[in-house]
C-alpha cells in the first residue's frame, strides 16, 4: 500500500487549506484512514480518523475547523481545514490502518502504512 499526500503550502492565518492522500489497494474501502501532524520541536500527534464505516474523529484542537472525509471510489481520504492558526503548522501525515482494525483510530500505532507527508506553514 502506498500513500501520496498533496495540497500542503503557506497560508495565512484565518484561511483554508485541503489535503488530498490518494491510496494504492485494491480494499481501500475496508482501511481506517487517519491524519497526524508533527510541528517543530514536537511529537507526532493525532488531527483525524475516519473509519470504514465513514465514522468520524477528530482531536479536540481541530474539532469544528477541520472535515475528515473519503472517497472509496476514488482510494482518496481528504482533509478540509478551515480558520488555521498558526499553532497548526506542521508537517501533516496521511495514514492508512489495513489489519482489520473496525472503527476510529486515534492511535498511530494501529496504522501500518503512511505517506512521506505534506508541509502547512501558517503564518500570523
Amino acid at each position: 500500500v502506498q500513500l501520496q499526500a498533496s495540497g500542503g503550502g503557506l497560508v495565512q492565518a484565518g484561511g483554508s487549506l485541503r489535503l488530498s492522500c490518494e491510496t494504492s489497494g485494491r480494499t481501500f474501502h475496508t482501511y481506517v484512514m487517519g491524519w497526524f501532524r508533527q510541528a517543530p520541536g514536537k511529537e507526532r500527534e493525532f488531527v483525524a480518523t475516519i473509519s470504514q464505516f465513514l465514522s468520524t474523529y477528530y482531536a479536540d484542537s481541530v474539532k469544528g475547523r477541520f472535515t475528515i472525509s473519503k472517497d472509496n471510489a476514488k482510494n482518496t481520504v481528504t482533509l478540509q481545514m478551515n480558520s488555521l492558526k498558526p499553532e497548526d503548522t506542521a508537517v501533516y501525515y496521511c495514514a492508512a490502518a489495513t489489519r482489520g482494525y473496525v472503527g476510529i483510530q486515534s492511535n498511530p500505532d494501529r496504522y501500518d502504512y503512511w505517506g512521506h507527508g505534506t508541509h502547512v506553514p501558517v503564518s500570523s
